[in-house]
């Protein structure tokens, strides 16, 4: 009989291995997953193995392991198939028409906002930004609206847990500030990222929630600084506001139980 128990555990670790490879900045030697992982050679090494043979993961001649191509098409299946997107997709584009500035859809997962997708501006230079990165929660903007809307235990224990490293020189710091900041964000329905992740851009966005609170995320309009004033991020945020409301409304309509006929 196989244990769950350490089924689970081995899923985990490998899911880890796979997760270190991705996310470094370079190709990695052995030794170098070695020594970030913690795991006994003999377990990491089998884990490589099953990894490659799947297409998770690639090595090339130079042994050096980097992500593998099959992880593309899940991706792509993933970010397809993900109904959220799919019902803020007008929504989005609304936003993108009536200000002509990138919109981004984020949800948070632990203490980051992935982005699911993107509408580029139609300006000259343009975010860099990518569907699936992701981002702080205390220094974007989508990140603070998402907070916002958690429960008070819930988002209690995330701030605790949050490591609050500078980037730029607006960004939060004090967790007493930043919590001032998502109780105002919470009453207004709507919040602003002042070039606190990134220098030169800023951001209006609102919150979206699921009726369970099982998902939290947000909407965002993103501008350089330069080019957009905060003046028009304030002028945007009721229709950002309202973008955020009617995606939550969409994803209660989904997930309201249909009534049985007959």
């Amino acid at each position: 009989m196989v244990d769950d128990g350490a089924a689970t555990g081995t899923l985990g670790k490998a899911i880890a291995t796979l997760s270190l490879v991705c996310e470094a900045e370079a190709p990695l030697r052995f030794t170098d997953i070695l020594e970030r992982s913690g795991q006994p050679r003999g377990t990491l090494h089998r884990q490589l193995t099953h990894l490659v043979a799947e297409g998770l993961l690639d090595i090339g001649r130079d042994q050096l392991y980097a992500p593998g191509l099959r992880l593309l098409s899940l991706a792509a299946s993933a970010w397809s198939r993900n109904e959220m997107r799919r019902l803020a997709e007008p929504h989005l584009q609304a936003l993108n028409a009536l200000t002509g500035e990138t919109v981004h859809l984020g949800v948070l997962r632990g203490a980051e906002i992935v982005y699911l997708d993107k509408v580029e501006g139609r300006q000259a230079i343009r975010m860099y930004s990518q569907i699936g990165r992701a981002s702080p929660v205390y220094c974007t903007g989508i990140g603070k609206v998402a907070l916002s809307v958690l429960a008070a235990q819930a988002r209690a224990v995330l701030l605790e847990r949050l490591d609050l490293r500078r980037f730029t020189q607006n960004t939060h710091t004090d967790l007493a500030a930043l919590v001032r900041e998502i109780e105002e964000i919470a009453q207004n329905g709507y919040g602003f990222d002042r070039e606190e992740h990134e220098d030169g851009i800023h951001c209006v966005a609102a919150p979206i929630v699921s009726p369970d609170a099982s998902l939290a995320g947000g909407v965002s309009v993103t501008a350089p600084s330069f080019r957009v004033a905060m003046a028009q991020m304030a002028d945007w945020a009721p229709a950002v506001r309202d973008a955020g409301r009617a995606v939550s409304r969409d994803i209660a309509v989904r997930m309201s139980p249909r009534p049985a006929w007959g």
